[in-house]
């Protein structure tokens, strides 16, 4: 699925005593050094000059580096700017200095993950979950890490866990769903999205994932009516492309090319509808008794294209070889 699911968590926090603590003249703790800049920064940072605020928790770490809190806030400054190689040293660094506090964990996870450091992420989400174990947004993510990393086997502990945590929650499902499916649970995969539709806005992306489980399931019907869906949302090649082969299959030939076609008119390099459209016109030339060697040849034309845009396809290679 895409990134199903990738949420920050806040850096609010109680004070952090981490580092070097001011004292009184009668010996009485008070707040870390730097403190009172981070003050002044997260009121910067709620007036909505963050320039301001990120030098003001820059400063504190001038006073104190080792203040856990003013590294989150400046880590939380650079990945809202979408700075998320100077986020994750942020966070890195304020993990690094206070080992058990989980939103350095989880957030260092984040940014890791955003990055496409995915390896790097997971450790720091199992970090962060050994802290706080039913923390939702991290199994999530921690999920979707392990589903973009191919193996939907871990992903499934930690998609489950977080149904187990929030079962209303529509992203959780649609994520669990897309754990089923890359398992090839297909029929568990479409009960997790339909309870993902009814908890959450529909997307093209959560609609496209459920007709592609209808369709492995030979719910085919369905998965035309849900693409429809779709395509009334916001017209796509993909939404095309998987109408013409759901409608292939349902022996719907006319409107399985009228589908392919449209792909293409939105996006001329969509190889799968460059191989729908090729094995249609291949339909004609078979059908023809091999007399529409038009349609044969324009066929050919339309795998050659296809293997040009993405060579690593052995059954399209094997087909041309045979009609070539």
């Amino acid at each position: 699925m895409g990134l199903a699911g990738l949420s920050g968590c806040s850096s609010s926090q109680p004070i952090l005593t981490t580092g070097p603590v001011a004292e009184d003249p009668v010996g009485v703790p008070r707040r870390p050094a730097g403190f009172s800049q981070v003050e002044r920064a997260r009121k910067l940072e709620r007036a909505g000059d963050l320039d301001g605020a990120l030098k003001m928790f820059e400063r504190a770490i001038e006073f104190n580096p080792e203040l856990t809190i003013a590294y989150l806030g400046a880590g939380d400054i650079y990945r809202k700017r979408g700075d998320y190689v100077s986020a994750e040293q942020q966070y890195a660094r304020a993990a690094e200095i206070e080992p058990r506090n989980f939103d350095a964990q989880y957030l260092h996870g984040l940014t890791l993950q955003l990055l496409d450091r995915l390896a790097e992420a997971i450790r720091a989400y199992l970090r962060a979950l050994a802290i706080r174990p039913n923390n939702l947004e991290a199994n999530l993510n921690i999920a979707t890490a392990y589903l973009q990393i191919g193996e939907p086997r871990q992903a499934l502990v930690y998609g489950l866990r977080a149904v187990r945590i929030d079962g209303a929650n529509g992203p959780a499902r649609a994520n669990l769903g897309a754990i089923y499916a890359a398992l090839g649970q297909h029929e568990a995969a479409v009960a997790e999205y339909q309870q993902a539709a009814e908890l959450m806005e529909l997307t093209p992306e959560l609609l496209l994932n459920l007709a592609d489980s209808l369709s492995r399931t030979g719910r085919h019907e369905e998965a035309m009516s849900t693409l429809d869906q779709v395509i009334r949302i916001k017209p796509n090649a993909i939404a095309y492309e998987r109408l013409g082969a759901a409608a292939f299959r349902m022996r719907d030939y006319e409107t399985a090319q009228e589908s392919f076609e449209l792909a293409l008119d939105l996006d001329p390099n969509h190889y799968p509808a460059l191989n729908g459209l090729a094995v249609c016109r291949l339909n004609a030339y078979l059908w023809s008794g091999e007399t529409d060697t038009m349609s044969k040849d324009e066929a050919v034309r339309l795998l050659r294209r296809s293997l040009q845009i993405e060579p690593n396809q052995p059954r399209i290679i094997e087909l041309l070889r045979r009609y070539n």
